[in-house]
């Protein structure tokens, strides 16, 4: 970032990563011990569709849909 003074727009992203960092006294990220998992993006994060149309797609379609999804 070229400002300085706007840092803490770059908070989420700081916390995101901090939070998915292996620690070596838990053997396990903080995201990790509190949700049981850990995400590799934000995009992770998102609640995925609960619609019928999902469940009875190809794996073709269903990988168009991801696809779609993250973009």
């Amino acid at each position: 970032m070229q400002n300085i003074r706007e840092w803490e727009e770059l908070l989420p992203h700081i916390e995101f990563a901090y939070n998915r960092v292996v620690h070596s006294t838990t053997s396990h990220s903080p995201f990790e011990v509190v949700y049981g998992f850990n995400p590799l993006t934000p995009l992770d994060l998102l609640p995925l569709p609960t619609q019928e149309a999902w469940t009875c797609q190809d794996g073709e379609a269903k990988a168009k849909y991801i696809q779609d999804l993250h973009s």
